[in-house]
């Protein structure tokens, strides 16, 4: 197992004593959209319970005071941000999965139409939601903490976008009038990562002082 896994492991250990939480959340989300469009309750998971996911193991180090533990880890701080970036991927993975069933259950129960075509939109338009926020998020907390950086500041215009998507009801039309930008949106989703990941690992040289960033190109 390279450095990366285990740095995405140890953020699945710390963030483990708290899945209560995230199982009440996602059951709350559930109730809410039981009886909503099933194309919805993807891009709602992910907006609403990924993201919070994702950043919890930032959440956690602040409040634990975590950075000391990385520091004198077999670690090199280029993996402990690859890492991050890791865990985040693998819980919009987990999100998606069960985001899924969850839509093709819905869609069964309230007799709407829901194939392969549009579900892959609908993911495709989740993993938009996804990298927009890890994007711009991933390097305001690495840089400055979590403390600092208030959540809101990104979750809130994508809440936006929810709602206006929810108002005007998306339906498979507008579904198939997009289908021929969903390649792009995938390959931008992951250029757009790489280009955040190069910000966060700038951000964490300037953050960062002494020791720790002098073993930032450490063999991983």
């Amino acid at each position: 197992m390279n450095a990366v896994a285990r740095m995405a492991l140890l953020d699945l250990r710390t963030v483990a004593p708290y899945r209560n939480q995230g199982l009440v959340l996602f059951g709350l989300l559930v109730v809410t959209l039981a009886n909503s469009n099933p194309m919805m309750v993807l891009p709602a998971l992910v907006l609403l319970l990924t993201s919070q996911i994702a950043a919890y193991p930032f959440l956690i180090a602040d409040k634990a005071g975590l950075e000391t533990l990385y520091a004198v880890l077999p670690l090199s701080r280029r993996s402990v941000l690859y890492g991050r970036y890791a865990w985040a991927l693998a819980s919009f993975l987990a999100t998606a999965i069960v985001g899924t069933a969850l839509a093709l259950l819905l869609a069964r129960a309230h007799a709407v139409p829901f194939d392969g075509r549009t579900l892959v939109t609908v993911l495709t338009l989740s993993w938009a939601l996804f990298v927009l926020n890890v994007a711009i998020q991933f390097p305001l907390f690495i840089r400055f903490g979590y403390s600092r950086v208030s959540a809101l500041g990104t979750v809130l215009p994508l809440a936006l976008i929810m709602v206006a998507v929810a108002r005007l009801h998306l339906s498979i039309v507008n579904i198939a009038s997009i289908q021929i930008w969903l390649p792009l949106i995938w390959a931008a989703g992951v250029a757009a990562l790489v280009a955040s990941v190069r910000v966060a690992m700038a951000a964490d040289r300037r953050r960062l002082r002494g020791p720790i960033r002098d073993r930032a190109d450490r063999p991983h």
